[in-house]
C-alpha cells in the first residue's frame, strides 16, 4: 500500500470494471457511505477514502497551511487517484468534497467521466444577489462555540445537520465521527469550508455533474442547486429529493440510495 492511500485509509472494494470514488464531507469519514457501498459491489470498483482531519486519520498529518483552501484537499485525490493508477472514475461526492471534486476535475477532466454532487454548495456566506443560507454573524457563532466546548457544540450540531429525530441512529452516527476529530482541526476545517468561495471556479468545471440535494438541508438552503446547474460550465442536471437534512445517504437512505443509484448509471440525456 502507498503512502497517499495509507495515510487516507484507502479501500478498494467491488470487482467491476468502471470505478466509483465516495467522498465525505465535513465531521464525517467513509463510514457514511455504509448504506449505498453494498449496492454498488457488484457492478463497480469503489474506492473509499477519509480527507485529512477526520477523526479516523492521523492528526500529525494535518498541515493547516495546506488544508487552509479547498485546493489541498484537490491535490489529495489526484495523488490518492495517482497512485492508485485510475485512468477515470465516476466521483460521488458529498457535502465540501463536491467542491474538491469540482476543482479537482479543473486542472485534470480526463480523470472524472462524471460527478455526482450530494448536498454542495460553493459558498455558505449570503452576498449580494446570492443566498448561500449564512450570515457572517451567524458562522462567528458558530466558531466560537466550538471553540469554548467542542463536546456540547457536537452534540447539539449533529441533529440540527442530520434533521429529523435527535434520537435517530444517524444523529448519533454524525455526533461519534464529529466528536472523533482533534477540535482544532475541525475548527480550522470549518472555517476554510465555510468561509469559502468557489463560484468563480464553476465556469470551468466542463466535466458533467449531477447535483443531489435534499428539499430541507440547513447547511445548503435548495436555490444553491440551481445556483449550481446555472453557473457549472458544463452540462448539469437536479434533483431535489423530499430528504430532510444534510447527510440524507446516512439518515434517508430508503429515499436516497435509487436515486443516488440512478444518477450514477444513467448520463444527462443529450
Amino acid at each position: 500500500m502507498g503512502i497517499v492511500e495509507e495515510a487516507h485509509n484507502v479501500k478498494v472494494l467491488g470487482s467491476g470494471d468502471q470505478i466509483i470514488v465516495l467522498a465525505h464531507g465535513f465531521g464525517t469519514d467513509q463510514s457514511v457511505w455504509k448504506h449505498l457501498v453494498p449496492y454498488l459491489l457488484e457492478d463497480y470498483r469503489v474506492v473509499l477514502y477519509d480527507n485529512m482531519g477526520a477523526g479516523t486519520t492521523n492528526p500529525d498529518y494535518f498541515d493547516f497551511n495546506r488544508y487552509a483552501t479547498l485546493e489541498g484537499y484537490a491535490y489529495d485525490l489526484l495523488a490518492i487517484l495517482e497512485e492508485l493508477q485510475i485512468e477515470s472514475c465516476i466521483f460521488v461526492g458529498h457535502s465540501v468534497s463536491c467542491m474538491i471534486g469540482a476543482v479537482a476535475s479543473i486542472s485534470r477532466p480526463d480523470l472524472f467521466t462524471k460527478i455526482v454532487m450530494i448536498s454542495g454548495s460553493p459558498r455558505y456566506l449570503n452576498d449580494v444577489d446570492y443566498f448561500g443560507g449564512f450570515e457572517q454573524e451567524d458562522l462567528d457563532q458558530l466558531f466560537e462555540a466550538m471553540q469554548s466546548n467542542y463536546k456540547a457544540w457536537c452534540s447539539g450540531f449533529a441533529p440540527l445537520a442530520v434533521g429529523g429525530d435527535m434520537e435517530s441512529v444517524a444523529v448519533q452516527e454524525f455526533s461519534r465521527t464529529l466528536f472523533n476529530m482533534r477540535p482544532d482541526i475541525a475548527l480550522s476545517v470549518a472555517q476554510t469550508i465555510f468561509q469559502s468561495d468557489m463560484r468563480q471556479i464553476l465556469s470551468l468545471v466542463t466535466v458533467p455533474c449531477h447535483i443531489i440535494q435534499s428539499m430541507k438541508d440547513l447547511a445548503v438552503p435548495v436555490v444553491v442547486s440551481e445556483y449550481l446547474h446555472r453557473n457549472i460550465g458544463g452540462d448539469s442536471i437536479v434533483e431535489v429529493m423530499s430528504s430532510d437534512g444534510h447527510l440524507p445517504q446516512l439518515s434517508s437512505p430508503d429515499t436516497v440510495i435509487p436515486v443516488l443509484l440512478r444518477h450514477i448509471r444513467q448520463n444527462i440525456a443529450q
